[in-house]
């Protein structure tokens, strides 16, 4: 009698970062790598530092012209940001 217990690769990884607890931090980090992706290169260009601490996203930019950009975005990018992992890794942005 032969019992399947393959599981594919994705469903490994996922049980490993549930297991060790590093969900929260691999989504994280797969925001921060599809930056880009998510807010548009003229954005993400000239975007300087950008990190998420206690479900906030800190974004730091070289003109107020971006800045003011990304206050009137704020809503559209949470959105785009909590869709991309999906679920709410994010609540707020600030941006310096």
């Amino acid at each position: 009698m032969h019992v399947k217990d393959d599981i594919s690769i994705k469903e490994a990884v996922e049980r490993l970062l549930d297991v060790y607890k590093l969900r929260r931090k691999f989504d994280e980090t797969s925001i921060i790598s599809a930056w880009p992706e998510l807010i548009g290169p003229a954005i993400s260009n000239r975007t300087q530092q950008l990190f998420i601490k206690e479900k906030k996203l800190f974004i730091r930019v070289e003109s107020a012209v971006i800045k003011n950009e990304l206050v009137l975005m704020r809503k559209t990018i949470l959105k785009r940001v909590n869709e991309y992992v999906g679920k709410v890794v994010v609540e707020e942005l600030v941006i310096l």
